[in-house]
């Protein structure tokens, strides 16, 4: 199993039983203690956890309340979503107007923006804003309409129609799935109509998804895969998904975390 997969496992568990023993982690992933706590210090730098001895416990702040969903989502995958979102940050120069949708990629992407001098963002992401308010010289744009409390989200026709407004150099969007027949999937129908809202406001879409989107349909399409100018992904991502976006044109660009999550030999 690789780092990220078992770290995964490791925050499903701390959200369910709010506090995990290295010694029961050991034996039930086969690896070493000091694997574990590695593990465990990754989840600490990521705000997570507090380490106790033995073992950790789920933070304070996130213990005492209902977690949104965009929230947890965070925490999985996060190494690979940090990677697939710098990647996405590198496209973005100096005095651009980029959009970007709500979501725990998009998110990402936002903390490697706080050096962008001259930046507009619009986005309907409330998560999204928060993190790029963080760059003083950025002028933010958050989208009104009606809140999604478990995304964190803005939808709905004030919001589709604020998008008619901007003429962005680039939309940045995350996806609930991708496949080859239904293109870019969202798991809920008011977040596609923005999602293709903010789409018809840019010059350049790119895709931001983690291996774990892949080959997985969700409710509805708001995209198909030819209209869309890039997808930026990770190495965790089966190759010939891959050849099927490339062969309708797709421009994949493939970030390398394999080799940082994959565990070593004991």
């Amino acid at each position: 199993m690789i780092v990220v997969q078992r770290r995964h496992k490791i925050k499903e568990k701390l959200f369910q039983q709010r506090s995990v023993k290295v010694s029961e982690l050991v034996k039930e992933f086969n690896v070493s203690e000091e694997t574990i706590r590695r593990d465990l210090n990754q989840l600490e730098r990521e705000g997570l956890i507090q380490k106790n001895y033995g073992g950790a416990i789920l933070i304070e702040d996130i213990e005492n309340v209902a977690i949104p969903p965009v929230q947890q989502r965070k925490f999985q995958f996060f190494e690979e979503k940090n990677a697939i979102g710098k990647k996405a940050a590198e496209l973005v120069t100096g005095q651009q107007i980029v959009i970007l949708d709500s979501g725990s990629t998009t998110w990402c992407m936002a903390r490697h923006l706080k050096q962008t001098t001259g930046l507009t963002v619009v986005t309907n992401g409330i998560n999204v804003a928060e993190e790029c308010s963080q760059n003083e010289e950025a002028a933010i744009f958050l989208l009104g309409g009606k809140l999604i409390k478990k995304s964190m989200s803005v939808v709905g026709p004030q919001a589709e129609m604020e998008l008619q407004k901007y003429n962005a150099h680039f939309v940045f969007l995350g996806t609930s799935g991708i496949s080859p027949r239904k293109g870019f999937t969202s798991s809920d129908i008011y977040e596609a109509e923005i999602k293709r809202a903010m789409i018809a406001a840019g010059q350049r879409v790119v895709i931001l998804a983690d291996h774990s989107k892949f080959q997985r349909q969700a409710l509805v399409s708001f995209s198909s895969l030819q209209d869309v100018d890039m997808v930026i992904t990770s190495d965790l991502v089966e190759p010939a998904y891959i050849r099927e976006m490339e062969e309708v044109g797709v421009k994949v660009v493939v970030c390398p975390v394999k080799h940082e999550l994959r565990e070593e030999e004991e």
